[in-house]
Formats: C-alpha cells, sequence, structure tokens
C-alpha cells in the first residue's frame, strides 16, 4: 500500500469511528456499557491493522503531539465543566462550605493517593522514587467526561436573555445550587485536579533532573510550585473570566456577546485564560477552570450559558471520542509491551483500593442519611464518590509532558501503566457508573417523596 493510501484509510477510520461515537450515546442509554468503552474497543481494533513501515501510534514515540493534543481536550473540558457547574463559588462563608467536599478531595484524598501510588509503583513495579512519584501524579487527576452518567448536565438557565444585571439576578447566584452531591463532587473536583495535581509532577521531575531532593529543594517547591504557580493561575482565571464575563452581559448593546447570540466566546476563553496562564507561569488548567466559573458568575441563570455548553460540549465529545480511540489504537500497537504483572497491579490496586479508601476517608463525616446535601454526602453517597474516580485524559497528558520535558527513567514502563490504567478505569468505571448513580438518584427520589 502506498503512504497515500494509509493516509485515506486512517481518515476512513477516523471519520467511521467518530460517526459511530456520534450514535453511541443514544444506543448505550440505559445499559451496561458506556460509548467510552465502545471506542476504546475500537481503537483496540484499528491498532491490530498494518501500519505503514516504521509508523506506531505509541505516544512514547510522538509525546509533543500527544501533549499538545491532550492540552487542547483538557481545556476545553474544563471549560465545559466551569460553566456547567450550578454552584458557585464566590467570597461568602456558605459558598465555600457548599465546595467541602471538593475541597476533601483535592486536598486530602487527592496527596494521599499520590502517596500511596509512588509507594506502590517503587514496590511493585520497581520504579526509581522519582518515576514512581511522576507516575503517581500523572494518575491523580479524574476525569467525569469518561463515564457521563457521574458528572452535572448542562447549566441552569432562566431564558430572560435580557443581559442585564438585576440586583434580583445577584440574589440567584446565592440561592442557584446543584441538587446531587455526588455528581457535584466528581464534576468539581476534576476541573480542578487537572491543575492540582501538576505540583507533584513537578517535583517528581525535579527528582529526575537532581537525582535527589534537599530540603531547600521542598521548601522552593512549597513556595513556588505549590503555592505561588497555584495562585496566579487562580488569579489570572478570575481576571479573564471577570474582564470576559462583563463584555458578555454588561458592555455596550453592541459589543455585548450574550445579545449577539454567538456562543464561540466559549471557545475563545480557555485560549486566552490557558495561554495568559502559561506566560505568568501559573498553573494554566486552573486559570481555564476559574475563567469559566467566574464567566458564569457574570449572569449565572442567562440563556447565553446554556448556548456556550452546547458548543463546547459537543467540541469535548469530538475530542474525547478522538483522543480514545487514538488511545486504544496505541494500546495494540505496542504501548502495552513494557507492562509488566507488577505494574498492572499498581492500576488494579489504584482503581480498587487506593482511590476508594483515600477518598472515603477524606469523605468521612458522622452523618448517617444516604442524601444529606448542602455540602454533605451520606455514607452510600460517599462510596459512590470514593469509588467513582475516574482516569482519563489529564493522566495521559501528564505523561506526554513529562516525556517531552525530561529524559525519564523507566519512561516506556510508565506509558504501559498509565495506558492500562486509563483503559481499567474506562471499562470498570463505564459499566459500574450507571447503575450506581441511578440507584442514588432512586434513594433520593424516595426520600424527597417522604
Amino acid at each position: 500500500m502506498s503512504p497515500n493510501t494509509y493516509i485515506a484509510a486512517a481518515y476512513l477510520i477516523i471519520g467511521v469511528a467518530l460517526f459511530v461515537g456520534l450514535l453511541l450515546p443514544r444506543l448505550t442509554e440505559n445499559r451496561a456499557v458506556s460509548a467510552p468503552i465502545v471506542l476504546l474497543s475500537i481503537g483496540l481494533l484499528a491498532g491490530l491493522l498494518p501500519m505503514p513501515n516504521g509508523f506506531s501510534l505509541d505516544p512514547l514515540q510522538h509525546p509533543a503531539l500527544a501533549e499538545q493534543l491532550t492540552t487542547v481536550t483538557i481545556i476545553v473540558a474544563l471549560t465545559g465543566v466551569g460553566i456547567a457547574l450550578d454552584r458557585p463559588l464566590h467570597r461568602t462563608r456558605a459558598a465555600w462550605r457548599r465546595w467541602n467536599s471538593t475541597w476533601r478531595l483535592i486536598l486530602v484524598a487527592m496527596p494521599l493517593a499520590i502517596l500511596a501510588t509512588a509507594l506502590l509503583g517503587w514496590w511493585l513495579a520497581g520504579l526509581v522514587p522519582a518515576a514512581a512519584l511522576v507516575l503517581a501524579g500523572s494518575l491523580a487527576p479524574t476525569d467525569p467526561v469518561l463515564a457521563s452518567d457521574v458528572q452535572v448536565g448542562g447549566p441552569t438557565v432562566d431564558g430572560d436573555g435580557d443581559g442585564e444585571q438585576h440586583d434580583d439576578e445577584l440574589d440567584e447566584l446565592d440561592e442557584l445550587d446543584e441538587d446531587d452531591e455526588v455528581r457535584f463532587a466528581l464534576t468539581s473536583e476534576a476541573g480542578l485536579n487537572d491543575g492540582a495535581a501538576f505540583p507533584f509532577v513537578v517535583l517528581g521531575l525535579s527528582m529526575v533532573a537532581t537525582g535527589t531532593l534537599t530540603a531547600a529543594d521542598i521548601a522552593s517547591w512549597i513556595a513556588w510550585d505549590l503555592v505561588g504557580r497555584t495562585v496566579i493561575g487562580v488569579a489570572v482565571g478570575w481576571a479573564v473570566g471577570t474582564v470576559l464575563g462583563r463584555l458578555a452581559f454588561r458592555a455596550p448593546r453592541g459589543l455585548r456577546f450574550a445579545d449577539l447570540g454567538d456562543p464561540l466566546l466559549v471557545v475563545v476563553a480557555p485560549l486566552i485564560a490557558y495561554g495568559l496562564g502559561e506566560l505568568l507561569h501559573g498553573w494554566a488548567f486552573l486559570s481555564v477552570f476559574v475563567c469559566a466559573l467566574q464567566m458564569r458568575a457574570g449572569n449565572p441563570t442567562h440563556a447565553y450559558h446554556d448556548h456556550m455548553h452546547g458548543v463546547i460540549e459537543r467540541l469535548e465529545h469530538l475530542l474525547t471520542l478522538l483522543v480514545l480511540l487514538l488511545l486504544g489504537a496505541a494500546l495494540t500497537d505496542g504501548m502495552l509491551r513494557d507492562l509488566t504483572w507488577g505494574g498492572a497491579l499498581v492500576a488494579v490496586l489504584l482503581i480498587f483500593v487506593v482511590r476508594p479508601l483515600t477518598g472515603s476517608l477524606a469523605l468521612w463525616n458522622r452523618t448517617t442519611v444516604d442524601v444529606a446535601g448542602d455540602g454533605r454526602l451520606g455514607p452510600r453517597e460517599r462510596f459512590a464518590t470514593a469509588f467513582l474516580g475516574v482516569r482519563g485524559i489529564g493522566t495521559l497528558y501528564y505523561l506526554a509532558y513529562a516525556s517531552s520535558h525530561s529524559n525519564l527513567p523507566h519512561e516506556a514502563e510508565l506509558w504501559s501503566i498509565g495506558g492500562f490504567t486509563v483503559a481499567l478505569s474506562v471499562l470498570v468505571h463505564g459499566v459500574v457508573a450507571t447503575p450506581m448513580v441511578r440507584w442514588l438518584d432512586r434513594r433520593r427520589d424516595e426520600l424527597a417523596a417522604g
């Protein structure tokens, strides 16, 4: 076959697979299989097809390309999450308290999971400590997009469309809230931990470069990577989101995006936030998420948010399907060649033991009611939230980033473990998420009915 024939066949396979992916959410509804599972399976089969000599779909061979593709996918997903969340995050103590589950997952569960995964990588997979830490940081982000039943729906809007920020609409910012604590906790966690995991990956890369970490290195990491760059990322997102929110809802009539009806501001916003966050050396994924939250806060119930979310959701869906298709093909095209039994066991323990235990520990409280509400989780909700920590695109991004910016030890093993973990998570959580969350929905309805 000529190179042109291979290229044409690639276009055909990708096009047909994505077309199938567009149909799958409807075909798999109410079934114990998800669209990501099917797309990943199609990719697995595609990877078995003959490739041109010297060509490989293994991201280890194309880390820079993998980094850019996953970057775009993540910033699109973060924007969709930020706009979709109905629970505002502003200056009042009550607002921050309603995000209690999120803070626990980010500040307690994630560091504990990173520590446990790093130890497992060192002990079971035989990784050097620096590589084990890079792996653990890469496996930290969660991705509810790959199990759609565990993410919140679109934004709640009133459809008045007048674009004015009235006093009663400011009151709506306080009244607006999510009615599903599990979906909110998992979605908001995913919005934050793509950026929150970055310092730990950087710490691992520092160990790769120096071979060890001194007390001064740790102090510098805490001051700059953990705190300083986080503050910069949040500040950039707040500033960009505030400015764009004002332009969308409060600018003079001729410049007001909400009145113009063009939802493509939702594509512009994450690019500006990410680019500025990177230029100022902040964690740019945090910038993107906070930017989306601030844009939503500009006029929280305006119908324009629904239009923007519709655009970004379609783009996110397409990009995610493409990444899953390529991941599946890579898995059978050599990505798993360096997977050992120890590495596979790390993935299994992360999904079935580490995440459930660290999540349950972080979310523990004295509440015994199944559906607690107001930022609290009942016992069954705590278990569901702890278990449904889906691994996905963030893991692939961090591995690509680490490969592009460092001479990683055990690089092939890291990719094998990471790819296997994502595939296992897509399978397990894709099958379990729907019945688990819908059982909670029925339980919630029963309690509401008295």
